[in-house]
């Protein structure tokens, strides 16, 4: 064992599988150990309380000084989840740069960390490929991390889920990194207002542009955002050419007219999901209180002929009145013009016998 070298030694220990067994090969000897954590791409770090909640509560499961030795001994660590790690700040998270094969990283409720922080980590980790941020509230300001991660990163994923100082507007010094970019979630927890549809993200007077490119995206979430027209991320759904799976989910401001450019622009959409709430609308009965998307919208999806799953969720309609825009034979049509697979229909309470009748005839239906 003593006349192999490091480089063929760390090759067996990547085919050991079994956590134990790695953990009982690092006590055989200090060079298996170094090796061993050298190679180590999976770590799980607890602190060992019980119930969880009690866990989560005390935050100290990994301190800065705990990542500092995890980063400076585990150099080929390639993908990172920090979840309610309180005591991390800036300073530990900047460790981070030592990992230079880092390819995904997730910070769930880091509560401390900042810009700096991450911006430390997108200098440092060129082949980061994915960033998680959830419930990140700290993360306003100078988004000179988002601005660098564009310009010469190669991130293809990005999820932003509640984090209060990241904007829909802030994302566009994202810049030319949308070209690379293929999964994108943007999400709010909060619930607006369909009395007073303003978007807390917006600055007055200010000139947004949305003119980059974002060819190659191929999943794209939306969640509680409100957008006008040609104002907020409805833009890229115009966008999106290789377009493949995609979820709406209480978008205030999204219309008819969205969904006909989507369907003209993303001919490989092979799965939809719509969550809609009745909102104010203007129409030919003048205004009323409805579910933003009508029959219009069923048209022109009808035409996307890869569509094989299917979510249409209407929330909060009242079974007494009219409240949802699609009606049953504008829903008959597009079940039956498209090979749908996978089909989950919630809250549609004009949905009667005929209705199903028509289902029983869609020769693709597996699942209902």
């Amino acid at each position: 064992m003593e006349d192999l070298p490091d480089a063929l030694i760390g090759e067996i220990v990547k085919r050991v599988s079994s956590t134990s067994d790695l953990s009982s090969l690092s006590l055989v000897s200090k060079r298996l150990y170094k090796i061993e954590a050298e190679s180590r791409h999976t770590i799980h770090i607890s602190c060992s309380l019980r119930p969880a909640t009690d866990a989560i509560d005390h935050g100290n499961q990994l301190d800065n000084h705990g990542l500092r030795i995890l980063s400076s001994y585990c150099l080929s660590l390639s993908d990172i989840t920090l979840s309610f790690c309180s005591y991390i700040d800036d300073t530990g998270l900047g460790y981070l740069a030592f990992c230079k094969k880092l390819i995904t990283l997730r910070l769930n409720s880091a509560t401390k960390i900042t810009s700096s922080g991450l911006l430390a980590v997108a200098v440092g980790c060129k082949n980061l490929s994915a960033l998680h941020l959830i419930d990140c509230n700290k993360i306003s300001g100078a988004f000179e991390w988002l601005k660098y991660l564009g310009s010469d990163g190669s991130l293809e994923e990005l999820k932003v889920k509640n984090c209060v100082g990241i904007n829909q507007y802030s994302l566009l010094m994202f810049g030319p990194g949308w070209m690379k970019l293929q999964r994108f979630v943007f999400e709010f927890r909060n619930i607006y207002s369909i009395f007073e549809p303003k978007d807390p993200s917006y600055v007055a007077n200010c000139q947004y542009r949305y003119d980059f490119s974002c060819e190659n995206l191929k999943q794209l979430s939306l969640r509680r955002i409100v957008t006008v027209e040609e104002i907020g991320l409805r833009s890229l759904l115009g966008k999106c050419k290789s377009l493949e799976k995609l979820c709406l989910h209480f978008v205030l401001g999204l219309t008819d007219s969205d969904m006909i450019t989507l369907a003209q622009n993303c001919s490989n959409l092979r799965s939809i999901s719509l969550q809609l709430e009745p909102v104010f609308c203007e129409g030919p009965e003048g205004r009323v209180c409805r579910t933003p998307l009508t029959d219009e919208s069923l048209k022109a999806l009808a035409g996307c002929r890869m569509l094989q799953v299917v979510e249409l969720t209407m929330f909060g309609c009242d079974y007494a009145y009219p409240e949802i825009g699609f009606t049953q034979e504008g829903l008959m049509m597009f079940f039956q013009s498209c090979p749908i697979r996978d089909l989950v229909l919630c809250g549609a309470n004009i949905f009667d016998d005929e209705g199903m009748k028509a289902l029983s005839s869609a020769q693709f239906l597996q699942t209902l």
